[in-house]
């Protein structure tokens, strides 16, 4: 058994501050950089390309296992509507965390309050035991919207850090640590693309620090 699996293993919940701003690519290098296997309980739309298909296709290490969506619902909305097209109801009993020995990536869907259903969240999805990432995107009012979901997971008591996705902005990035004393784990820049070399690139900067979660 390799020393990486000895080692006690993390399960890495990644969340965002609302839709599109990342988590996917974020995602792709955590998993790149420690070799972690990756799940997406909730895949709304996208079946033909989902998420877990992009991350595949960013990754390049050989270790990784990519496990199936709990819920591949067909429409491009939140999960409880689209959930409700697809004739279904989304129950957080039917989505088991996968079993591995190794680091595991969890992927939300949109932000921490998108409805799975009537009465539960992304939120309700974050285990104790879970390592959570936040996904902040520089756009107006994203200070607002990393401070509340900041704010909101700290005062569940979870392990939470930040990265940052897209060019330094520095007065925004400086308020939010100042105001939060969040762990920042790095920043990605807006690239013109996303490949498997620019992945790797990444994971590469921040395997030290997503180690030491």
């Amino acid at each position: 058994m390799s020393s990486r699996i000895e080692r006690s293993s993390k399960k890495i919940f990644i969340t965002g501050i609302g839709t599109d701003v990342g988590k996917t690519i974020v995602s792709a290098i955590v998993v790149e950089a420690l070799q972690a296997d990756y799940f997406k309980p909730v895949q709304a739309g996208d079946l033909e390309f989902s998420d877990t298909d992009k991350i595949k296709e960013l990754v390049a290490n050989t270790t990784s296992k990519f496990h199936t969506n709990s819920y591949a619902l067909e429409t491009p909305m939140s999960p409880h509507a689209a959930a409700e097209i697809d004739g279904v109801t989304i129950e957080l009993n039917t989505i088991k965390v996968p079993k591995t020995d190794n680091h595991l990536v969890i992927e939300g869907a949109g932000g921490l309050l998108v409805p799975l259903n009537d009465t539960e969240t992304i939120l309700d999805l974050i285990q104790p035991d879970h390592k959570v990432i936040v996904v902040s995107r520089h756009y107006l009012g994203s200070i607002n919207h990393t401070l509340m979901t900041l704010q909101i997971l700290k005062d569940r008591g979870f392990d939470v850090s930040v990265i940052f996705n897209g060019n330094e902005h520095k007065t925004t990035e400086d308020i939010i640590k100042k105001m939060t004393s969040v762990k920042v784990l790095g920043q990605i820049d807006d690239e013109p693309y996303f490949d498997t070399m620019v992945v790797k690139e990444y994971a590469t900067l921040f395997k030290e620090k997503l180690e030491l979660l």
